[in-house]
């Protein structure tokens, strides 16, 4: 396994917190649904989504990891808890149950290489500072960036690594970028970066957001990434990798979570982005979210069978983690 978690440590390796929704996906849809008609679909997944797409994939990079999220007192909620506390190793010492509260639920339609989202919920009955009170010590925290800023990621001690979401309104308002001032790393899509900036290119938004945060990065979804890292001095962009579609759901937070593994592992900037871009590829391959997040075995397996001298040279690196 990776060295990616320091025992030494007196809190955990990364704490998030955000919203969690219960996930329903299907994939191998050839066109999106009909009025009137009836589709089938070849697969589905169903599991704990939104935040815990993150809490999944840095828990099985083997990072010691915490989550605080709002989970309802259904059948849904606890299926989640269960499921990241006993199976996923997640502590949830900071998470709450709420009775007569639903989970949100999300169902994510994957085709023609991308998903429409349909998601039900009422808003949590308390927010996150409120919830986790007095953060645990920890080495990263992840945020997912809110209208109403919060104040437990810096109180973790650790670097914060910032997310952002769809903006239903599609006002993109710049007091959200406000918030970066007390971030290490802000890690949007193309989309949300250059509506944000209000700049017409990746490259150009990349460019506003690099003085605004030590470390800027733009996903672009399967053309890769580019990044600077004002810590390093380094600039580095990544292609994307080759891989069959399924269900593209929770890429992103793939990509970040393992953009946080590699920034933890000291990697210089070209291969965290090469290890986030490699964990976001091997996700969208199978149908969900959170589930679909790779472990190290399964990094190890792509490694093996790859046979493209340019790629085992490009991800060389792999394999020195893979024996660490």
């Amino acid at each position: 396994m990776a060295p990616t978690s320091t025992s030494d440590h007196p809190g955990l390796d990364v704490f998030v917190s955000g919203l969690l929704f219960f996930d329903v996906v299907f994939s191998g849809l050839d066109h999106a649904p009909k009025l009137g008609a009836e589709a089938w679909t070849t697969e589905m997944a169903t599991g704990p989504g939104g935040i815990a797409n993150f809490a999944f994939a840095l828990s099985r990079l083997g990072l010691r990891t915490g989550l605080a999220a709002a989970f309802g007192d259904d059948p849904f909620g606890r299926y989640c808890w269960d499921t990241l506390a006993e199976r996923e190793g997640v502590d949830l010492t900071r998470s709450r149950r709420f009775p007569g509260w639903a989970t949100p639920t999300t169902v994510s339609l994957a085709y023609d290489g991308d998903r429409a989202l349909v998601t039900h919920g009422a808003p949590p009955p308390m927010g996150a500072d409120e919830m986790i009170g007095d953060p645990p010590p920890a080495r990263a925290a992840i945020v997912h960036l809110r209208p109403e800023p919060v104040d437990w990621p810096r109180r973790t001690g650790g670097l914060v690594f910032a997310d952002v979401g769809w903006d239903p309104t599609e006002e993109w308002s710049r007091s959200m970028l406000e918030q970066l001032g007390a971030c290490h790393a802000f890690m949007p899509n193309a989309h949300e970066a250059m509506s944000y900036t209000r700049t017409d290119t990746p490259s150009a938004a990349l460019a506003k957001l690099a003085d605004l945060v030590p470390l800027a990065v733009v996903t672009l979804g399967g053309d890769g990434a580019i990044a600077v890292d004002a810590t390093s001095g380094e600039t580095a962009g990544v292609a994307g990798l080759p891989m069959d579609v399924a269900d593209p759901t929770g890429a992103g937070d793939i990509f970040g979570a393992a953009l946080v593994a590699g920034t933890l592992a000291g990697l210089p900037l070209a291969e965290r982005l090469r290890l986030a871009n490699l964990a976001a590829a091997l996700s969208v391959g199978r149908a969900g979210a959170a589930s679909s997040a790779p472990t190290w075995a399964d990094l190890g397996r792509w490694w093996h069978g790859l046979t493209s001298p340019e790629l085992r040279r490009d991800y060389a690196f792999i394999s020195d983690l893979l024996e660490g």
